[in-house]
């Protein structure tokens, strides 16, 4: 009989996630002091408890109704994604107009790079875009929790160790840093909330 597939939340790591395996959540967690992660049978219950947080009590994900994202998001919204195969891999993001169905922008990929980082610099590009354009209404979307939380910060907390090899991604990342530094004033940044509306539209695909 086939081994059921676990999923791993690393809530305290060099790169806080989900994984879908042991060797993916052991690089995040081997020699991090006080690291804090946790198996689950099931991507949902994973999803809910990264969300919750590792202090948050237990609770049983509760089956909900799907809502059609076209009815709930602003018609003028830009929504983003990244990929990475690997962690770290080569990453890659893009950003696309989800009622138009049009690419954006996309780019990548980059070697040893990670998903949160594409996320980041995937988010940073829709808002120097919109920018350039004078527009800032827009909506731009995210399924990144932690994406989102380091544009707030105006810096990334990427524990990725750079080297000549992905001299590229860093020089991306400290130029989003410097962006946001230089640029207080953002567009409206949304969580995309996958367990309601379904993937990302500008999803990858690869899961």
């Amino acid at each position: 009989m086939a081994k059921n597939r676990k999923y791993y939340v690393v809530w305290q790591g060099h790169d806080p996630g989900i994984y879908d395996s042991w060797d993916k959540c052991q690089l995040q967690v081997k020699a991090f002091p006080g690291a804090k992660f946790k198996a689950f049978d099931s991507e949902a219950d994973a999803r809910l408890a990264f969300h919750q947080g590792w202090d948050a009590r237990p609770v049983a994900a509760k089956p909900v109704l799907h809502v059609d994202w076209r009815t709930v998001i602003p018609h003028d919204s830009i929504v983003v994604d990244a990929a990475c195969s690997g962690n770290p891999g080569d990453m890659e993001y893009r950003g696309v107009d989800p009622f138009g169905c049009i690419e954006l922008f996309r780019r990548g990929p980059y070697p040893h790079g990670t998903n949160n980082i594409g996320e980041f610099l995937a988010i940073v590009h829709a808002m120097a875009m919109l920018k350039e354009k004078g527009n800032t209404s827009t909506t731009v979307f995210s399924d990144s929790g932690i994406a989102i939380k380091w544009v707030h910060a105006k810096r990334s907390a990427t524990k990725l160790l750079f080297s000549e090899r992905n001299r590229r991604i860093e020089e991306l990342l400290r130029r989003a840093e410097a962006w946001l530094q230089a640029n207080p004033k953002l567009n409206p940044l949304r969580k995309w909330e996958t367990d309601l509306w379904g993937e990302n539209p500008a999803d990858f695909g690869r899961k």
